[in-house]
């Protein structure tokens, strides 16, 4: 009889183990964006062109971010913190009002628990 090599399936390759993405370190495009439009003293508002130069003296790569740009701005524009004004961008009156009274809500609610939690312990 010859003998016959039988070939047992090779085992499948070990897997690398995945690397988790690093989170970007320091602000977000939405956040740069709307320093860049609060801080102009423009009336009218802020032109795109403008807008990218903003972000290109704060050291942001337009260049190489431009698709994101034009999705957090549409992002901005869709969730009404920023308004289209003749081609250009204005923040929001209505809505930063909105969120500022918020805010200051949610202040005075956490004074006012801290307050009544050490009066609580005080009467003891």
């Amino acid at each position: 009889m010859s003998s016959a090599a039988i070939a047992l399936p090779a085992a499948p390759p070990a897997k690398s183990p995945k690397k988790k993405a690093k989170k970007a370190s320091g602000p977000t495009l939405s956040s740069l964006i709307l320093k860049a439009v609060s801080g102009s003293s423009a009336r009218g508002g802020v032109s795109l062109a403008a807008l990218k130069k903003a972000l290109k003296a704060g050291g942001y790569d337009v260049v190489k971010n431009k698709g994101r740009i034009g999705v957090a701005i549409k992002r901005l524009v869709k969730k009404k913190t920023l308004v289209r004004a003749k081609g250009s961008f204005k923040l929001n009156k209505k809505k930063t009002l909105n969120w500022m009274l918020l805010h200051f809500l949610l202040l005075f609610l956490s004074v006012f628990k801290r307050l009544k939690y050490r009066l609580e312990i005080k009467s003891f």
